[in-house]
């Protein structure tokens, strides 16, 4: 074969596999394992000398979107809160810093611009979802990433200077090649095979309705779900129930649950809301996607005509969308509604919980939040495949709908606010699907596989979480 031929024919494969691996993640019945027999697996009494044994955790993840990293920091904040000192994290996104050369090493920047063009994602996330897709995305991976993740797994970090004790994936494209790196070094490169590594690795998935088969390995030691949508997908993917844990998604610290919040009239006298009036949060997501003009301009002329004097408020929380924020502010809207622009906020969860409805895109993370404070949630947009299981999840529930028509969203959310008795029928609902002990519970349950790794490789030592009112 002529040698440009053939590099071509290469660079091609390559091109596709990497199409497939980017786009492929971007995360009652049933008999799901408990907590306690968890713990009785993984969590035998030991004893641990906490001068001397600090646990190395690293967590895998790529900022294709905002929920990998913020879940990571989620469980590293409860680590910190639960066992101050015992467990030393490494957040790594593996891609970016350890990715041989493009496309590996890009994948965020192509995440963004392919999450604009939704029928182009589609088409990649479904081929990806197809037996050659999968195929050439382990091949490629395989090839290619092996040896520089390796690089990354094996790094030395924390007080000791040592690998990780180990290793959480909050990533589709994190299992598969970690696990066989695990293997060689736990064999000292004798074997990639299953039965070859010690180092628990765990999967911690952050999508909720719907979730790529890549976030699915049946070799992992516990994969944690969110809902019963993807506990009947890893079990479709060979996982065995007796790995497979169901607590909810981990979220930002400000949402866990606490004896300690304000209440939403103080939040909106500090926010410099008015206390009284209905108030709906309109957000795009850290980066304002999503078309929120539109949407904020349609729900603000409907709120807007209820009258001379203020009825209702409106809050629209663009992101990094500084174009979307100048936009808003110089719009003139009706007297019927107060309209307050914000850019990109770090206390979403105050906002929240001032709030009486929210209107956001489906991501998991944001409709885990919302739910937690009883927020009704009117979604506009979601990344097919990845995020369209959220739609049926919202509405199964009964806290929330679904229409991508700015017109139909300001006629359904000027419906909620002024019916006081809906209102409080979803905001019950969505408190009843809420899960705001989840990021703990998994931290807890993360904490006591990586002390009983780290008592087997040692000494007995005993562990207890630091008291805590969340």
């Amino acid at each position: 074969m002529d040698l440009s031929v053939g590099k071509l024919s290469m660079m091609m494969l390559l091109a596709f596999s990497s199409c497939v691996s980017v786009f492929s993640f971007v995360p009652n019945s049933l008999n799901k394992i408990t907590r306690r027999e968890f713990h009785q697996q993984w969590a035998k009494p030991t004893k641990v000398d906490y001068e001397e044994d600090i646990c190395r955790v690293q967590i895998l993840m790529s900022d294709t979107g905002g929920g990998h990293r913020a879940s990571a920091n989620a469980l590293r904040d409860a680590f910190d809160v639960l066992y101050p000192g015992r467990i030393e994290c490494d957040i790594v996104d593996i891609f970016t810093d350890y990715g041989p050369f493009w496309p590996f090493n890009d994948y965020p920047r192509m995440y963004k611009i392919m999450a604009e063009y939704s029928f182009l994602w589609e088409a990649f996330y479904r081929l990806g979802e197809t037996p050659i897709g999968l195929t050439l995305n382990e091949f490629f991976m395989d090839f290619f990433c092996f040896d520089p993740f390796k690089k990354c797994i094996e790094r030395p970090f924390g007080t000791s200077k040592k690998r990780a004790d180990m290793v959480v994936s909050v990533h589709p494209l994190c299992q598969d090649i970690p696990l066989k790196i695990l293997s060689e070094l736990d064999s000292e490169g004798a074997s990639r095979a299953p039965e070859a590594r010690t180092t628990p690795f765990i999967t911690v998935v952050t999508d909720l309705g719907g979730a790529h088969p890549t976030w699915f390995n049946k070799n992992v030691d516990q994969c944690f779900v969110p809902s019963d949508a993807l506990y009947k997908l890893a079990r479709d993917r060979e996982i065995k129930s007796s790995k497979i844990v169901q607590y909810g998604l981990p979220i930002r610290k400000g949402f866990w649950s606490s004896s300690e919040k304000k209440d939403k009239y103080t939040l909106r006298d500090e926010l410099q809301l008015d206390k009284n009036l209905p108030t709906v949060l309109v957000v795009g997501g850290g980066d304002g996607m999503g078309g929120i003009v539109d949407i904020a301009k349609s729900l603000g002329n409907k709120l807007g005509s209820s009258g001379n004097e203020p009825a209702y408020q409106m809050v629209v929380v663009c992101g990094n969308n500084k174009k979307a924020k100048e936009a808003l502010l110089q719009e003139n809207f009706n007297s019927g509604v107060k309209v307050q622009v914000e850019g990109f906020v770090e206390n979403m969860d105050e906002w929240m919980r001032a709030s009486d409805a929210l209107v956001t895109k489906a991501g998991p993370g944001t409709i885990a939040e919302a739910s937690i404070c009883g927020l009704p949630c009117m979604l506009f947009s979601y990344l097919p495949g990845q995020e369209e299981g959220n739609v049926p999840f919202v509405e199964d529930s009964g806290f929330g709908t679904f229409s991508a028509d700015s017109n139909v969203i300001a006629d359904t959310v000027s419906g909620w606010l002024s019916s006081p008795s809906s209102l409080e029928s979803m905001q019950s609902a969505a408190k009843a699907a809420a899960r705001p002990s989840a990021t703990l519970d998994i931290a807890r349950d993360l904490a006591s596989t990586v002390f009983a790794a780290k008592q087997r490789q040692k000494q007995p030592i005993t562990v207890s979480a630091s008291s805590s009112s969340l």
